[in-house]
């Protein structure tokens, strides 16, 4: 297909993201030889199903890593080949992640003041700081499990850090486009008007002082 031509090599994350977020498994051992087939490691598998755990729920996770099990085994793939628990962590963006806490915490740090501790300390300080999976994808899988459940009000935030973190316009286009057939029409153009707006956005230029 067009769509993943345009994405380039980690188009397969898109359909695994979301079979695992609509905890479709019928489906995924045959997406997850042919992620891997098409270049995907196992260790990054692991990760997408680990980061999915957080934005689609432990359940999915679980129902992923049970067929994933089957897949590395008929493989012959051994747990040198996965992601380790407790890797070293990447150095993380001060600046953007003082603004991000800053950020949450003015607006939900007095409705759910723990919600916002696990956002910064298990999230961004953590999760998305394990080196197997690349910060691009690792927005990519974000955005397209988000596209899959129809979670828009969370795309704007995670698309723009998917576009910092390298993912183009058309890209981002792209996986719309993508995922259209995965999870749904009215998914798709749920997410496609936030899509849109994001990245008019981000191309419109910066007002000039006068």
């Amino acid at each position: 297909m067009e769509a993943t031509r345009a994405i380039g090599t980690r188009s397969q994350c898109c359909p695994l993201a979301a079979l695992i977020a609509r905890n479709q498994t019928i489906e995924l051992a045959k997406y997850l030889s042919l992620a891997m087939d098409n270049g995907v490691k196992p260790r990054e598998i692991t990760e997408i199903i680990t980061h999915l755990a957080f934005y689609s729920g432990w359940a999915n996770a679980v129902s992923a890593d049970a067929v994933a099990r089957n897949v590395f085994a008929e493989r012959n793939i051994g747990a040198e080949q996965l992601s380790i628990a407790t890797p070293k962590l990447l150095p993380v963006d001060q600046a953007s992640e003082e603004k991000r806490a800053t950020n949450v915490e003015q607006q939900f740090g007095k409705v759910a003041p723990g919600l916002v501790q696990y956002t910064t300390d298990v999230l961004f300080r953590d999760l998305w700081l394990r080196p197997d999976l690349a910060p691009r994808d690792r927005s990519l899988v974000t955005v397209a499990a988000l596209i899959a459940t129809g979670q828009v009000a969370q795309i704007t935030f995670h698309l723009n850090k998917a576009m910092d973190n390298g993912l183009t316009a058309e890209q981002a286009g792209e996986v719309v486009t993508h995922l259209a057939f995965y999870a749904g029409w009215p998914n798709a153009f749920s997410a496609v008007s936030v899509v849109k707006d994001v990245i008019e956005k981000r191309t419109q230029p910066s007002p000039t002082k006068q």
